[in-house]
């Protein structure tokens, strides 16, 4: 069977989170299975593993409807794509697509760094269910990363194929030490600064959190550091703009906590690296962050800054900070690459083999 892994959406430079998860789903499906993976510019080679590949145009091409024409001349018996957009008109292969969440039908707003022309195509594409049920229902299986997006998927009816969970992993360290106690009062947050992430609520909540410094490691813009630092003390936030992988890990190993108000994710990773290096966590409550950390973590109403506070101070016992880090570590076990790599290769060879039987 020949698998093409779509790597397209590798970043140049840097991971972000899909870029991440096909690089090290790609690596660790290729130790199960020969896979070539499929480029849209050489210079994606340097975050990936070192696997067969090929060329095809950009995913954010005008082209894209119709990049099938392009796969179909490499033969693959089926290909695997870490989105849901990858042009289904023409294929002749069996064609397994990722919805990650359904974020963007309660929360519109594009990410900032897409193109324009891409902007204003993915509102008009999250005005209504009916493009996503078409996009869908024309490929062959799907998989996502959690069972809260499944049942959504289910609810809305948006396709009539198969729907498996695929979990994702984390790269930290299950040979971290076992953590003792901090003595500092620090926090950390990993994410975007979009709207539904509701990053204002952790700055406000530094208010009533005296001697606790708040760690922002990804990358904000001029408006979003004067915005967040108008509403927490003087020096409680420290904005990392975009912290190295190594400098994340670190800043995660001595933290008191990592924190998300988030209203809305279709995993939420920084959670499960958090919990792998002992650190605990204390996520909004909302069914997927329970979810993914079951009794590990600590939940608060993101509508209210007080719930927050009063799940940081109950970390100050020494006796619950060294429970929840131990509750967090068993609980990160569950989340590795090797077996989502592992459920990808049954989705994929499921899909092929029903895909034939449909053809006999």
């Amino acid at each position: 069977m020949k698998i093409i892994f779509d790597c397209r959406y590798t970043r140049i430079g840097r991971h972000d989170g899909i870029s991440r998860y096909g690089s090290r789903l790609v690596e660790e499906l290729s130790k199960l299975h020969p896979v070539t993976m499929l480029i849209s510019d050489k210079r994606q080679l340097e975050l990936l593993p070192d696997l067969p590949w090929e060329l095809a145009s950009s995913p954010t091409g005008a082209g894209e409807p119709f990049v099938a024409f392009q796969v179909n001349k490499l033969k693959p018996d089926v290909v695997f794509t870490p989105m849901q957009t990858m042009g289904p008109f023409g294929r002749k292969y069996t064609l397994v697509t990722t919805v990650h969440d359904l974020i963007y039908y309660k929360h519109p707003t594009p990410p900032h760094n897409l193109p324009w022309p891409v902007r204003a195509m993915w509102r008009i594409y999250h005005l209504t269910w009916a493009f996503q049920r078409a996009l869908l229902n024309r490929a062959d299986a799907h998989v996502t990363d959690s069972q809260t997006t499944r049942d959504q998927m289910l609810e809305h009816r948006l396709t009539k194929r198969p729907i498996s969970v695929v979990t994702l992993g984390t790269d930290s360290i299950t040979e971290s030490p076992v953590r003792a106690v901090p003595t500092s009062r620090e926090l950390v947050y990993m994410g975007s600064y979009m709207p539904y992430k509701n990053v204002e609520l952790l700055a406000r909540a530094m208010q009533d959190l005296p001697g606790y410094t708040l760690h922002l490691m990804s990358r904000a813009d001029d408006d979003v550091k004067a915005f967040l630092s108008e509403l927490a003390p003087e020096s409680s936030l420290i904005f990392h703009n975009g912290a190295t992988d190594e400098v994340y890990v670190e800043t995660l190993s001595r933290a008191t906590a990592l924190v998300s108000a988030s209203r809305d994710e279709g995993f939420g990773l920084p959670q499960v690296e958090a919990m792998a290096v002992g650190t605990p966590v204390v996520l909004s409550d909302t069914p997927i962050f329970r979810e993914i950390s079951a009794s590990a973590g600590g939940f608060f109403d993101p509508d209210e800054p007080a719930a927050l506070v009063r799940e940081i101070k109950a970390l100050e016992d020494p006796a619950v900070w060294q429970s929840r880090s131990t509750a967090a570590r068993s609980r990160s076990a569950e989340f590795t690459w090797a077996k989502g790599a592992a459920e990808l290769s049954q989705v994929l060879h499921d899909a092929v083999a029903a895909r034939a039987r449909t053809r006999q």
